[in-house]
């Protein structure tokens, strides 16, 4: 009995010692913790301070009955007053804060130490440095055609750093420009004319350096982007192949794909297939002309009208056009004989033999009418053995809603056929699976390599009942198996097609959508779309949604696995009764890259997936300001307006522009000569995700979704950061023909 009586009592006296350990309740306590944080300015990231600007650190104090606390600061590269000056705020507030002010020249390694008054081993630190302003402008290269005017843009780096003043330079071949100038409203645009006796590759250097810090670039160059443009005798000049798409005047859908070769301007030759309602037709370009717009004051440069001389008759045969800083030429319809949109690219005709070397595989996305006029879209991949012939491929079609169709009855359908050269630039491919079918391409642009795929511009050229249907062609990267990981990252989808019938007022209308996604490789995908259906808008809608199941998947199909996926797309996830997503098939080209296809809705969406470019810290605001030349990419319907515009964006960090933050030059049908283009203040956002928004008020209100594509900088060791490329969409509910457009620096 006194042994169970003593084991007893040391049980209990072992609970009483824990219980006090622990508290009264046997719950361990929390840890003490100090979180030191810039909290003004917001944007300082990643806590890179520029010399002299003044900061406010917040200590937060979690878990602890006092919250008072002593602040230092220390520097493993300075000391004292070279390190700055750490002032606390008093009375101290509750959370403690204090002021920083840096020192006038960068320095790192520096350390702020909050230490909790009540007990000194409770620290919290946040380290920092103070950055050199460092400049970025844009269009970082280009070519300028004589006495035209090109607008640049600058932006100082932080993105904080005050005023964003500049002192601008241009000098050509090492000479001050004839005519360079500083907008007199906007310290960070400049405008140089070409009127300089340099023809050398980038001979002209423009730079800006921020009155804040002038010697940053000089001190660091290789964190400063300096502008380098190349005066030419006309910015066409080469051979080019151009894709177009739109209605004519009967509101019958049309299409051309198509080739021509320009001097210094002037159109010497070239070939196209177009389809009409009457068919087929190919035509020969005997002449033509590029002639630049010299009305738009800012960018003359990339502004002009194309014309191609064709057989009387035959339309279209003008565009009005926008270049961007690559020479892309972005056109739409402007003989007033029919509406629509294209682009054309310079190309090297040396890539022409890559088409017959070794096994190659394209995927493909076309769009267009089947034999009864109703909208079809075609996806799939085409293995090309080098030697003429095409075996093993796959196809998916949705005409008019049914993905069993008289082309592809039980999908994905077998595709074999052969293909052959024209002779004049393109080639035939002549299908004899799923069914007899022929289509021409040209060669547009790229190469073998990841970055930059061998891309074909192709049409259908079946004179009878098959489809007319015209889309592109992309070389496939062969390094990747294409399994659910081999789609492991961020990628913008871009969708086109009809909107329901039901619940547009004036019909035909369009349904189009914007996708920001995330694939992680285990078939699971997130991220927010905007979409306008016929006026319906959804906004940033977040998928997948908050609660319940996760819809939105995508899988690999097909053993081996060539490329071919199922996609989950749209729905509605913010509903109160969640409207599921629909299914899509998706061809890749490469990772997270390549064509989407509505399987089976009336709507026939078709479009694009692209992988978004990398931005170690996010897309910052300062990386858009440029000049964009954009224009629309495809017309769901004969009621879209093709736009094509000259886009120009400019920056201050105080979120409010001397003049407005969006300008440029509009044109379309209405304007054939162009419009001044004008946005609210401050005209646009953008968040780090690299969605935003635009706000027009001129030519009339109009607000955009916009979808960052491409990136340089933006990297860790890469303070200065630019936009290459975004795609934008109208989100007016009054507009129920809106459309995508595609934006290029």
């Amino acid at each position: 009995m006194m042994k169970t009586f003593l084991f007893a009592v040391a049980l209990a006296s072992l609970a009483l010692a824990a219980g006090c350990a622990k508290g009264g309740n046997g719950a361990v306590p929390p840890p003490v913790t100090i979180d030191v944080a810039i909290t003004s300015p917001a944007d300082t990231s990643p806590n890179a301070i520029y010399p002299t600007e003044s900061v406010t650190l917040t200590a937060t104090v979690s878990n602890s009955k006092t919250t008072a606390v002593n602040w230092s600061l220390s520097g493993t590269s300075c000391s004292g007053s070279a390190c700055g000056t750490l002032t606390p705020v008093s009375p101290a507030p509750t959370p403690a804060t204090a002021t920083y002010v840096a020192p006038a020249t960068p320095v790192s390694g520096l350390t702020v130490t909050a230490t909790l008054a009540a007990d000194a081993t409770k620290t919290g630190t946040l380290p920092m440095n103070v950055a050199a302003v460092t400049t970025d402008v844009a269009p970082a290269t280009l070519s300028v055609g004589p006495g035209l005017t090109q607008t640049f843009a600058a932006v100082a780096v932080p993105d904080a750093a005050a005023t964003q003043t500049f002192v601008w330079s241009c000098r050509a071949n090492g000479v001050k420009c004839a005519n360079f100038t500083q907008d007199p409203n906007v310290s960070g645009l400049a405008y140089y004319t070409a009127e300089d006796n340099c023809n050398t590759s980038g001979c002209v250097r423009i730079s800006a350096a921020a009155t804040l810090d002038p010697t940053a670039c000089t001190n660091t160059p290789k964190n400063c982007t300096v502008a380098k443009a190349t005066p030419v005798l006309s910015r066409v000049s080469g051979t080019y192949a151009f894709r177009f798409s739109g209605y004519d005047s009967s509101n019958h859908a049309t299409a051309v794909v198509g080739t021509f070769t320009a001097l210094n301007g002037t159109i010497t030759s070239g070939a196209e297939d177009e389809l009409t309602s009457s068919g087929l037709a190919q035509n020969s370009i005997t002449g033509g002309s590029y002639t630049p717009t010299s009305s738009d004051k800012n960018n003359s440069n990339n502004a002009g009208t194309l014309s191609l001389t064709l057989p009387s008759g035959v339309h279209p045969n003008q565009y009005q056009v926008v270049l961007d800083g690559a020479g892309d030429i972005q056109m739409i319809e402007s003989d007033g004989h029919g509406t629509g949109s294209g682009i054309a690219q310079a190309y090297d005709p040396t890539q022409v033999s890559t088409v017959f070397t070794g096994d190659q595989t394209f995927a493909f996305g076309f769009t267009g009418a089947d034999g009864a006029g109703n909208r079809v879209g075609y996806a799939g991949l085409l293995p090309m053995d080098g030697a003429g012939k095409v075996a093993g491929g796959l196809m998916d079609v949705n005409d008019s809603g049914q993905s069993s169709n008289n082309v592809c009855v039980a999908p994905p359908c077998t595709v074999t056929g052969s293909y052959s050269s024209n002779g004049n630039g393109s080639w035939h491919l002549s299908l004899t699976a799923p069914v007899n079918m022929d289509f021409d391409f040209f060669i547009s642009s790229g190469d073998t390599s990841k970055t930059t795929p061998l891309t074909f511009y192709a049409i259908s050229t079946d004179p009878g009942l098959n489809p007319a249907v015209s889309g592109t062609m992309v070389l496939q990267d062969s390094t990747l198996t294409y399994n659910n990981a081999a789609l492991k990252g961020t990628s913008v989808s871009a969708l086109t097609g009809t909107g329901p019938t039901a619940t547009c007022a004036a019909p035909p209308c369009t349904n189009v959508s914007l996708t920001l996604g995330s694939t992680d490789g285990n078939g699971n995908f997130s991220g927010l779309f905007d979409q306008n259906n016929a006026g319906t808008i959804l906004s940033a809608a977040q998928f997948p949604p908050a609660t319940g199941s996760n819809n939105y998947t995508y899988a690999a199909t097909g053993t081996p696995t060539l490329g071919r996926y199922t996609f989950n797309l749209l729905g509605d996830p913010t509903a109160t009764t969640v409207v599921p997503p629909l299914p899509f098939i998706f061809y890749a080209s490469g990772a997270n890259r390549g064509f989407l296809l509505d399987q089976s809705s009336s709507s026939v969406m078709t479009g694009t997936m692209t992988p978004q470019g990398k931005a170690a810290f996010g897309f910052p605001a300062s990386a858009l300001p440029s000049t964009f030349a954009a224009t629309t990419t495809s017309s769901g319907s004969s009621g879209v307006d093709p736009i094509a515009a000259n886009l120009l964006f400019t920056w201050v960090n105080t979120g409010t522009c001397t003049a407005a933050c969006v300008n440029g030059t509009l044109y379309d049908a209405a304007n054939p000569a162009g419009v001044a283009l004008a946005g609210a203040n401050p005209g646009y956002t953008l968040q780090s995700s690299g969605n935003g928004t635009i706000a027009l008020t001129a030519p009339a209100a109009q607000n955009y979704v916009i979808y960052v594509l491409d990136v340089s900088g933006c990297t860790n060791s890469s303070p200065v950061c630019a936009i290459q490329d975004f795609l934008m969409m109208d989100v007016d509910k009054t507009n129920p023909n809106a459309s995508i457009l595609f934006a290029q620096q």
